[in-house]
């Protein structure tokens, strides 16, 4: 009975602190990267200072399938970012310039949690990078 009572804690705790790191992962990537990047698809993208997360991931995912190599991959360029390393489409680094280097910004580590945070949860299921509302390939970020 004590062993089953030890697990169920065990459970419990391990399940409060995965939840507690995707709430600290969201409020990093609110307070850091939200003031450029929304969350949700904009209805008016003439008042954008950068792509939404949505497409942003969307474009990461397919270079990057696997989520250990995406985090990788966002880590490095949210701190070096390139031209060459860009996974986004070239009328958007025409349209909002490169990203500036989060150096100073924010942490390895706090990068890190918010990557593997935004890697599970955008694009939310269903987005189509604007497919299907006239926007064609227009629409992708």
């Amino acid at each position: 009975m004590k062993q089953n009572t030890f697990l169920l804690a065990t459970a419990l705790l391990l399940s409060a602190t995965a939840t507690a790191t995707a709430q600290d992962a969201e409020t990093l990537f609110d307070n850091k990267c939200a003031a450029c990047h929304v969350k949700t698809r904009p209805s008016d993208m003439s008042s954008l200072v950068a792509p939404p997360i949505m497409g942003v991931m969307r474009h990461v995912k397919m270079k990057y399938p696997a989520k250990d190599a995406a985090v990788a991959f966002m880590v490095d360029y949210v701190l070096e970012p390139s031209k060459a390393k860009a996974v986004c489409m070239p009328q958007k680094i025409q349209r909002f310039g490169l990203m500036p280097s989060q150096k100073g910004n924010v942490t390895k580590a706090e990068l890190e949690a918010i990557t593997a945070w935004l890697y599970d949860n955008y694009p939310p299921a269903g987005f189509n990078g604007g497919q299907g509302r006239g926007m064609g390939m227009r629409g992708g970020m």
